[in-house]
Parts: structure tokens; C-alpha cells; sequence
């Protein structure tokens, strides 16, 4: 039986157990960047677990409500796919794809825009559970 290798990945072959061992293998711009986005999903979502989850930070209440990630030229942000076409308006300075946001390394965080996205994803989520018992 094969044995499944760690994930490539920008910083290597590593597996996080920790969102601070992920961050601590950042450096300069980019770390600082992280942290910030750390405290700012923190605060939108102060109930919510710090997990790894695919091998980089999330942020999770009942399933997941957000990941985030480093790169060499950005700050990926992946709160699915939702709340990219709900905010889509506000997120035309940026990147998107399908459930992905790219906040370059030279801007800084818009910390205003993460927190409604953030606290979008937690009405989706609570929804999602109230759905979930109703069928119960």
C-alpha cells in the first residue's frame, strides 16, 4: 500500500499542525500580512476554531467558514464561493476566481470587506445548521 507524500506546496513539503507553526515558516511582508489576516477573521469571528485544513489556516464554527494562505506574491483568501459573487462589487481591486480572493503583498489587508465577508460565511454557516435540525 502506498503511502501518501506531504503536499507541495509555496513553502515546501511541510505539514502544519498549527496556524502559528504555518505563520512562523513566513518571512518579512508576507508574515506580517498573515497575522493580520489572522487577527481580522479572529475578530469577525471570535467563536470560531483556528484549524488546519488543507494544509493551511481556517477558521471553522459548525464546517468551515474560511481559509487563508501565503504566497510569494500575495494573501489567498478563500471563503467559497458565495460570498465572492455576493461581494463581487467590492471586489473588483482584486483577483477572484470561483472561492478564492488574492490580496497582493504590496496593499494592505481591507480589513473592513474580510470582516462582512467573514461574518457572511457565519450567517451561511448558521443556516446551514438550523436547515440541517429542521430536518431532524
Amino acid at each position: 500500500m502506498a503511502t501518501s507524500s506531504p503536499k507541495r506546496s509555496p513553502y515546501g513539503a511541510a505539514r502544519f499542525s498549527t496556524v502559528d507553526e504555518y505563520i512562523s515558516s513566513f518571512a518579512g511582508r508576507t508574515k506580517l500580512l498573515l497575522e493580520e489576516m489572522r487577527a481580522v477573521i479572529r475578530q469577525a469571528a471570535p467563536e470560531a476554531e483556528e484549524v488546519i485544513s488543507y494544509n493551511m489556516p481556517a477558521f471553522k464554527q459548525h464546517g468551515v467558514l474560511v481559509y487563508f494562505a501565503g504566497y510569494d506574491k500575495h494573501i489567498g483568501f478563500y471563503p467559497t464561493g458565495s460570498p465572492v459573487q455576493v461581494f463581487k462589487e467590492e471586489l473588483t481591486a482584486y483577483k477572484t476566481s470561483k472561492g478564492a480572493i488574492q490580496f497582493p503583498l504590496d496593499k494592505t489587508i481591507p480589513k473592513a470587506l474580510v470582516k462582512k465577508i467573514v461574518r457572511y460565511r457565519i450567517a451561511e454557516d448558521t443556516e446551514k445548521v438550523k436547515a440541517k435540525k429542521k430536518k431532524s
